[in-house]
Formats: C-alpha cells, structure tokens, sequence
C-alpha cells in the first residue's frame, strides 16, 4: 500500500496561491498563482525572478531540458525565456483563432511542446504537439474508434514515461489518456468509492503512477499507469483545501503540492509500505549517465546519484547506499491514514 509522508512545508514569496508549479532542479521551482504571478522561487520561498504578463493561471508554463522556462502569455503566445542570459523568444505565435492554449508540457524524451487548447463557441478541446521549433506535429482531438470528442477544457497536461498524454479536463470532470499517437487509453473520473472528481494539477513518477490533484476530495489521487486507483494522500489534514498545482522531482522523488487556499506548497514523499526491506534500484536511471542506476543518495546535495557522478561531481561529499539509508528512514516514517 502506498502512504504519503510529509516532509517539508514551504511558504513561497510572490504569490497568493500555488495553482501550477514548474520544476527546474531540486531547489528551484517556478510557481504561479491565479492572480496571474509567475515567479522562480528555492526551497526556502524566496523570490529569485519573476515574470509579469503570464495568461493562463492553470497549467500555463513548463520546463524544457535545457532548464528554460516555456509559458503561454497574456496574447496566448507561447513564449521561452533563457535560463543563461534571460532572453525571450516566441516559439509559437497565436494566430487569433478561436482556439486558445490553456497548458503546456515540454516532453523529457523529445523535446516536443504538448499544449492544451479549448474553444468557448463549441466547448470543445484539443491537444497540438509542437516541435522544439515550433512546427505543428500532431493534433489530438477526437476518439480514433468512436470519433466523439475527447476533450472540453484542458487545463493541465503532461506526459507518462512510456510517452502517454495525460490531461486533466475540467469540464468534463476526467483525466483523459491517449498513448503517443493519440489513440484513446482511458478516463478517470474518480475512485471507486464514486466520490467524482475534479481534477487540477497532474504530473508523472519515476515509476509511471499517475498523480492528479483533485478538488474535490481535498487530496491527490495516484493512479497505476493503466488509470487504476491506488490510494490518495488527504492534503486538508495538513491545512491546505483544493489541491492545485503538482511537480515530482525525479532526482529527490519528492511531490510538491500547492493549493488555491494559501501560498505554502508542501513537500511529500510517496511510500510503499508493503516494501520496506528493499528500494528497486533498477528502476531508476541516472539522467547524465542512463545506464547506471542511482544507487547512492548525497547528503549535503540531498539528490541520488550513479556511481559516475560520485566519481566525477560527488567526489569528496558524504554520500549513503541508497537502499540503506531508505531502510533506516522508513523506521522513522508515520504513514498517513
């Protein structure tokens, strides 16, 4: 069974709520609110940048590869400010069609744009996929067997590790799948205990589970990659109603999870507590260096590392066998009911 264990909360400057966060390493986020802030902020909240004329206040920037922030302007333009010498560039310009992006997720194996896009006229959505350059690739809209609708509005969006498109469509109440071609997987519209959904923000863990926040229950809901429930974790026990924006750190496995309620994201770790005695380790790959697995963690650094990184950048830090150290802090861990 999994259980999420709080591990930090942190109470971020600039904003007033937390409804969409952007990963850029383990101890910078962007973060904005629905009040229209963008701003780059550290694991202490602080304020280290900002940017002003954001459009969209639900999934409405993401990260690329190269750490630069992509985001749909106040015009639905979507633009990339550079991470080394602050520049912004239009990627993709808004032809004032009736179609108007609403989210963007810049794909980790690709390189490719997903953006949401809705239309108030017809209540219908889509999703485009855009190259790096900002060439239309693919567009995702209606159901490859039945040829109905697939989406109304989708607010936030992202991609699962075997290249699944996941959206969470507000208006119809669903997190909507389709595999890399577009072809129709599934929905969920909730557990089994048929409490509905209203989901928000949604993101993706290094083992493929599904995570969505929904409002409606006051939790995030996690998912196998198949849309079966697994378990949830109650963020209102710990003060924050109606969960929205979501990030998981695949270097730390930690979950950031903000709400509309106030500006505190808090920080979780997700833990399987039928498996205490042993971390699958093979599981999980080092970024710089794909075929080693991350079988140490880095105290100081507090990431996990391959044994080439400890050789090359780690050398002379106070690094932890990984499977030890997860036994002796999961002796100190009090699972969530």
């Amino acid at each position: 069974m999994y259980r999420g264990v709080l591990q930090k909360s942190v109470t971020v400057s600039g904003v007033s709520e937390c409804y969409h966060i952007s990963r850029v390493t383990s101890d910078r986020v962007w973060i904005s609110d629905y009040k229209g802030n963008l701003i780059l902020t550290n694991t202490k909240g602080e304020e280290l940048d900002h940017v002003t004329d954001i459009g969209s206040v639900w999934g409405g920037h993401t990260v690329n590869g190269e750490c630069d922030l992509i985001y749909i302007d106040s015009e639905y333009n979507i633009n990339k400010l550079s991470t080394e010498n602050k520049e912004k560039t239009t990627i993709i310009q808004y032809n004032t069609s009736p179609w108007e992006p609403q989210c963007v997720y810049s794909s980790p194996s690709t390189g490719d744009l997903l953006v949401g896009m809705c239309r108030d006229d017809t209540e219908t959505g889509k999703v485009v996929r855009y190259n790096s350059t900002g060439e239309n690739i693919q567009t995702i809209q209606h159901h490859n067997i039945t040829g109905q609708e697939l989406y109304s509005w989708p607010i936030y969006i992202t991609e699962n590790r075997n290249g699944d498109v996941i959206v969470s469509d507000s208006w119809r109440d669903a997190v909507v799948v389709t595999d890399r071609d577009g072809n129709y997987r599934f929905s969920y519209t909730g557990p089994p205990s048929g409490s509905g959904l209203t989901p928000q923000g949604i993101c993706t863990d290094a083992l493929s589970h599904i995570l969505v926040c929904d409002e409606n229950t006051h939790s995030v809901q996690m998912l196998d990659s198949e849309g079966h429930y697994l378990t949830e974790i109650q963020t209102r026990q710990h003060g924050r109603d109606r969960p929205y924006g979501l990030s998981y750190d695949e270097d730390t496995h930690l979950l950031w999870v903000g709400s509309d309620d106030n500006n505190t994201v808090n920080l979780y770790r997700v833990v399987d507590t039928d498996s205490l005695t042993a971390l699958p380790v093979e599981d999980f790959k080092c970024r710089k260096h794909p075929s080693c697995p991350l079988s140490q963690f880095c105290i100081p650094c507090e990431v996990t590392l391959c044994q080439m990184c400890i050789r090359t950048s780690h050398k002379k830090h106070d690094v932890r066998d990984v499977e030890k150290l997860f036994r002796e802090i999961h002796t100190e861990w009090t699972p969530l009911s």
